[in-house]
């Protein structure tokens, strides 16, 4: 295929066409990893690690004698950062 490296505002781009972005298991939005190497432009996939959870499987495997804590989010002060820069909450 056959591309053009265009201006976009104070970026230079290429635009992919639709098929190709298919052949490549790619997608809008998708996040890749752009090189280069012996004088070509190398995209390739940022592999993510799909977790697939399973809302009755994550409830099995708690411990039966599990208990949850009440918490009073009510009187609860949002998180905040100070000046140096570490987040604190306030309790």
């Amino acid at each position: 295929m056959l591309a053009k490296i265009q201006k976009w505002g104070n970026s230079q781009g290429l635009r992919i066409n639709k098929n190709l972005l298919a052949d490549a298991k790619l997608d809008v939005g998708d996040e890749v990893n752009i090189s280069v190497k012996d004088g070509m432009m190398i995209v390739a996939p940022v592999k993510k690690e799909l977790l697939r959870y399973n809302l009755e499987d994550l409830v099995a495997r708690m411990p039966e004698d599990h208990q949850l804590g009440e918490v009073d989010w009510e009187n609860r002060l949002p998180r905040t950062n100070d000046r140096s820069g570490k987040e604190r909450i306030h309790t």
